[in-house]
């Protein structure tokens, strides 16, 4: 939902309402310049990023596994096309 500046000002409580089920985009001079957010949606949001990085390291490797087993299964049967790189590290 997208809505002016000025209908956010003059609606204010309603719109919070309307952020509980999509974010409202609030337009000022034809631009989005804010959005109003659910408190439980910018949780999520603030926690999305906390993640450390050995869990985003993991994560990865399971998302990409096949690819890279693929990868490192080229890399043994015929070798880097250069010299200093090196082969994905295998993963425990």
């Amino acid at each position: 939902m997208t809505v002016t500046a000025t209908e956010a000002k003059n609606r204010f409580g309603y719109f919070c309402a309307q952020a509980k089920r999509e974010p409202v985009l609030v337009e000022k001079d034809g631009r989005i310049d804010t959005v109003i957010l659910s408190a439980e949606h910018y949780e999520a949001l603030k926690n999305a990023g906390r993640k450390s990085v050995a869990q985003r390291q993991r994560e990865f490797n399971e998302t990409y596994k096949d690819w890279l087993a693929a990868q490192n299964a080229e890399v043994e049967a015929n070798g880097l096309w250069c010299d200093g790189l090196v082969a994905w590290p295998e993963q425990g």
